[in-house]
């Protein structure tokens, strides 16, 4: 028999189910609501404002988790208060961090030069080129596929990006000829950017924020 620990849980994807999340999403929130109903070992109608404060607090002193995710608990936590508990959420006042400075999406030409100069791996050059200079999302190069890429009418066209819709974005000269490049190099078959070694399998999440660690590195 299923304890309320679980009932909750499954509750909330199911509302993020009718909320059509991505199951990306529904797996990443329910996932960090486990985590801190394990921390404190009671059921999460029982978990207050203050304790997602202390746990919150504790996750960024020690393991220097980014923004990114301190929103996404706060968010998992505010549809679970609201949506669930039915709750005021406005009682629990817990106050989004400030965003972190980052580098800016679309490059410079300037910038676009050093990175084709600094990076000598073709298939990391050609990620971190479309990356920047296009202004994609990790998981936008993560999952596109060579058939997105428009040399016609340089143009990107991005297939269930976030909030699952669609859009186009630039494609710089200078990235269409490096995307080329590699593509007579690599040969991908299903995803532009694949695994190494495993032909059809898209790059994992830990490869990818490696490589674009280095192009922020090269570009600081």
């Amino acid at each position: 028999m299923k304890n309320i620990h679980s009932q909750l849980i499954e509750r909330f994807i199911r509302e993020m189910e009718y909320r059509n999340y991505s199951p990306r999403s529904i797996q990443s929130y329910s996932s960090l609501l486990s985590k801190v109903e394990s921390y404190y070992n009671q059921p999460l109608d029982k978990i207050t404002g203050r304790q997602i404060k202390e746990y919150l607090h504790g996750r960024i002193m020690a393991d220097k988790i980014s923004v990114t995710m301190v929103n996404q608990y706060i968010s998992a936590y505010k549809i679970l208060q609201v949506d669930i508990l039915q709750r005021d959420w406005e009682q629990i006042r817990i106050k989004r961090p400030r965003k972190e400075q980052r580098i800016p999406v679309v490059l410079s030409g300037e910038e676009v030069e050093r990175l084709i100069k600094a990076t000598a791996n073709i298939k990391h050059r050609a990620i971190l080129m479309l990356a920047y200079s296009s202004g994609l999302r990790r998981q936008e190069v993560q999952f596109i596929k060579p058939s997105a890429i428009d040399s016609s009418r340089m143009q990107i066209h991005v297939f269930q990006g976030k909030g699952k819709k669609d859009r186009y974005t630039i494609l710089a000269k200078k990235t269409l000829d490096i995307l080329r490049e590699y593509y007579r190099w690599e040969r991908p078959t299903k995803y532009l950017f694949e695994a190494q070694g495993r032909k059809g399998q898209n790059l994992s999440e830990s490869t990818l924020n490696n490589i674009i660690k280095q192009g922020v590195e090269l570009l600081t």
